[in-house]
């Protein structure tokens, strides 16, 4: 499992013992991305394809490529997880990749809607970490009543493991300027995307979809952080797909 643009694998909250409920034969690993989580005092590169590349020498310094993996992403984490299925192919038997984008297929103003682009200013500036936090919960989820929740739960977890402002940066560079191959992962890949999500075009996904006809299943409300607004519609994507 892989986060997105300066989260950790603690932001998965309540979803990891759901996947595990529901697939309870299954080992679940969350890796965190250089810069976050476990590696925060590191810092993250500029690339995906760097960030990828130490992702999975963690992965497999913790014996974890003994046998191929599925993988679950989202966003920047979805872009690691496309890097890792093209480079390194028979590590890899399948991955789930969430509201994601790729720079050579969707323009900068559907990768970050335009709409969004006032709210991230405020970010960089709002040096209350739970203001920063729930700011950040009413941008990517649609769930208005759990947002005082969530964002306490985030506030805590960026007092405990702070992202720097420079390893954000970075991993916005990285994002912003991936262009990945153009050859189809060999191995099977669902993609899943919110129709609520205000902070990436759903039609980015729909841009990577066509480009490889890859199955794209979407969410009829959700938001961004699509297993926080409805962790039992991906886990039921999941069992369907699989």
């Amino acid at each position: 499992m892989l986060r997105g643009l300066a989260r950790e694998s603690a932001h998965w909250g309540a979803f990891v013992p759901l996947l595990k409920a529901r697939f309870p034969n299954a080992q679940v690993t969350l890796l965190d991305l250089p810069g976050t989580g476990r590696g925060y005092q590191h810092k993250s590169p500029y690339s995906i394809s760097a960030i990828t590349g130490q992702v999975r020498r963690d992965a497999d310094a913790a014996g974890l490529l003994q046998q191929p993996v599925t993988l679950l992403a989202v966003s920047l984490g979805a872009m690691v997880g496309w890097e890792w299925l093209q480079r390194y192919p028979d590590e890899v038997c399948g991955a789930v990749l969430m509201n994601t984008s790729f720079a050579s297929l969707s323009p900068f103003y559907r990768r970050l809607r335009w709409q969004s682009y006032g709210r991230f200013c405020a970010l960089a500036m709002q040096r209350d970490v739970y203001r920063r936090e729930r700011a950040i919960v009413q941008l990517v989820s649609n769930k208005q009543d759990h947002y005082a929740a969530i964002a306490e739960q985030w506030a805590k977890i960026q007092a405990e493991r702070p992202i720097s402002f420079n390893n954000s940066f970075r991993q916005i560079i990285a994002a912003a300027t991936y262009r990945p191959a153009h050859e189809k992962p060999k191995q099977p890949v669902l993609l899943l995307n919110g129709k609520g999500d205000r902070l990436v075009s759903p039609a980015c996904s729909k841009a990577i979809q066509q480009r490889w006809q890859l199955e794209l299943r979407s969410h009829p409300w959700a938001g961004h952080d699509l297993t926080t607004d409805d962790g039992d519609w991906v886990v039921s994507q999941l069992q369907d797909w699989l």
